[in-house]
């Protein structure tokens, strides 16, 4: 059995898989080799950022698992593999904790006015300016998974109004308002002061913010995008901002990325951008390791993985507790 991986591993990360896999042949293969090596491997562990033959790995038949070192799986759910007999799991909602200090960090910057005092502070001009408030604040979270649901438990400290939309509406914590249905985003966007993307890509979510959802939403909301850049519409957020619908928006993810160094956004005074490092952590890589091994034990044993993907819809599917 050879097993492939391509995630920012470290010695002791390869010898504790090692250790839970001793006759396998375990390869790391990191960006440069992985799409060479998977090609003969029976496991993947990682998020290639390269290009990758996924046609020909299936057709191959050997690969017979995916674990993601990543939550978001459009990096390799790609057709063939959708169609494949190949399980896939991720790592959905194990950098929760750093995706939320990430989502506050870009709120908070913005609602307490950081961009026009890092502005201030470059030219040593000590002059107060107008704040706003996130206590009180109705906030919409769309997509209530592993990240949506660590934000709003962190958020009901800020004493405010959580609202959320999920495709399986169920299992609503005691400090979120309402879970409504996918179906009912338009009302949460017509509710919400603030609104939080941690939504999956997929066919469906794919610019599921356009102009008619910037229409939508209150004047002068507040708009945070965690997931991916793709489920909006770059140019229409652009509008939004542009015409003041926004007050302002908070971006860790782009609809291209790198961001394109002609964007709008760049500029804008009421924008706060960073390059997709919402789930990065001092220790990702070991919790991704752990996760691994965790779910390689169960491989061996033939029992299904931890966050076990629903390929077609690109995420682990929340079963009701009761």
């Amino acid at each position: 059995m050879k097993i492939a991986l391509c995630y920012q591993t470290q010695p002791e990360f390869v010898e504790a898989i090692q250790q839970v896999a001793p006759d396998a042949e375990v390869i790391d293969a990191g960006q440069e080799g992985i799409a060479e090596a998977i090609l003969d491997a029976d496991i993947f562990c990682g998020h290639a950022k390269v290009p990758m033959p996924w046609a020909e790995v299936v057709q191959k038949g050997k690969l017979k698992w995916i674990q993601s070192s990543a939550a978001g799986m459009d990096h390799c759910l790609v057709p063939e593999v959708i169609a494949s007999d190949i399980i896939v799991s991720s790592a959905s909602g194990l950098f929760a904790n750093q995706v939320a200090e990430q989502t506050f960090s870009l709120l908070l910057g913005l609602i307490r006015s950081l961009p026009v005092f890092f502005r201030a502070q470059a030219v040593k001009d000590y002059t107060r300016r107008p704040t706003h408030d996130l206590h009180g604040k109705t906030v919409g979270i769309v997509g209530l998974g592993g990240n949506g649901r660590r934000i709003a438990e962190i958020l009901s400290a800020f004493r405010t109004r959580i609202l959320a939309t999920d495709l399986f509406p169920y299992d609503c914590p005691d400090h979120v308002e309402a879970l409504w249905p996918a179906d009912r985003l338009d009302d949460l966007l017509a509710e919400s002061d603030v609104v939080i993307l941690t939504l999956p890509l997929n066919a469906s979510t794919y610019h599921i913010i356009d102009e008619s959802r910037f229409a939508a939403m209150k004047q002068d909301a507040w708009f945070i995008n965690v997931a991916r850049g793709q489920v909006v519409k770059e140019a229409a957020l652009i509008e939004a901002l542009q015409s003041k619908k926004l007050l302002g928006a908070g971006v860790d993810v782009a609809e291209i990325e790198p961001l394109p160094a002609d964007s709008p956004l760049w500029t804008m005074e009421n924008v706060i951008i960073s390059p997709h490092v919402g789930a990065q952590g001092a220790t990702r890589n070991a919790d991704a390791t752990e996760l691994f091994c965790t779910n390689l034990r169960r491989y061996l044993k033939g029992e299904p993985p931890i966050n076990l993907v629903d390929k077609q819809l690109g995420f682990p599917v929340r079963k009701p507790t009761s």
